[in-house]
């Protein structure tokens, strides 16, 4: 039986949070009991990373996680009622407050308590920045060696009932039922498939193969979040000269493929080594995942120069 991870623990509890426009004590940053997104999960996060870098401490891609953030509240007719600007301005905050010069940003934007019901349109709108300490998500031997999958008999959630382009609190059912499946099943991830049997992607990732030196992904057009690492490990590859598709495939393909490999602000860039059983490539970390890998941790700690636009700096 393979090993899971607790990546996040117990005691990481950082001393201030952002509610509501100002970071307060976390001890204070509380939500009733009948909080609407709590009963019914209409919501909208975002995931975010900083990283301690080459000139400092950095946010990876702020503006467009938090332009996504904002994209998923209009999925659910959710106005937020800050703007990008202040939001920007919370998260660093936030970083700055709890002087970590590496963390996860969680921002949260949820329908606070007032009338009850599903048809409910004018409680009041809050928005909480969490931040803590986070390591590798997968494990640093996931990240260096890969790790174990398991394509999950729960399907990935259609565009015909759901709404798959945005981080919706509630959706998340989804992926952790898969993912507690794959953990008691004894692997560490699980993928899913669409309504049609493609690959789609992870439970909280985007999914990638290597075959016969092209990098191929699952399009848009499938039911998969459009990942912004997913779409940074994209025009990394393209400036390392590798060819890059956006392709469907089936789970078989997965079995074949010369190297697997997720992406995702969480799991960073980890290779998979092994698939149902199946071993993947040499069973171990691949050539174009290591290179890209490199890649990706050059540009997240600000090495390389052209990417510099991608990192919002701030001092702790």
């Amino acid at each position: 039986m393979t090993k899971t991870f607790d990546p996040v623990p117990e005691n990481c509890r950082v001393p201030f949070t952002w509610l509501d426009g100002a970071c307060v004590p976390t001890e204070q940053a509380l939500v009733p009991i009948m909080t609407h997104t709590l009963h019914y999960g209409l919501g909208a996060f975002e995931g975010i990373r900083a990283y301690d870098g080459a000139s400092g401490p950095a946010v990876f891609r702020l503006r467009e996680h938090l332009e996504r953030l904002f994209r998923s509240a209009a999925l659910c007719r959710i106005e937020i009622p800050f703007t990008l600007e202040a939001l920007t301005k919370g998260c660093v905050e936030t970083l700055k407050r709890n002087q970590l010069a590496a963390g996860y940003l969680r921002p949260v934007v949820f329908i606070d308590d007032g009338k009850r019901g599903l048809g409910v349109t004018n409680n009041r709108i809050r928005v909480a920045i969490a931040t803590w300490p986070w390591g590798r998500y997968l494990g640093d031997e996931g990240v260096q060696h890969g790790i174990r999958a398991q394509v999950s008999s729960t399907v990935r959630m259609n565009a015909r009932s759901f709404l798959p382009k945005g981080k919706i609190n509630g959706q998340y059912v989804n992926s952790i039922l898969a993912k507690r499946a794959a953990q008691q099943a004894g692997f560490d991830e699980a993928i899913l498939l669409d309504d049609d049997g493609y690959v789609a992607e992870a439970t909280g990732e985007n999914l990638f193969i290597v075959r016969d030196g092209a990098v191929v992904t699952p399009p848009t057009s499938q039911p998969i979040l459009e990942g912004i690492t997913r779409a940074s490990v994209i025009e990394l590859a393209r400036e390392l000269g590798l060819p890059v598709r956006e392709d469907r495939f089936t789970r078989d393909t997965l079995y074949i493929a010369d190297e697997v490999f997720l992406t995702g602000t969480a799991a960073e860039l980890t290779p998979v080594r092994e698939i149902d059983g199946y071993v993947i490539g040499t069973g171990g970390r691949g050539p174009v995942t290591e290179r890209l890998q490199s890649r990706f941790f050059d540009a997240v700690h600000g090495r390389i120069a052209g990417r510099v636009g991608w990192l919002t700096g701030y001092r702790v």
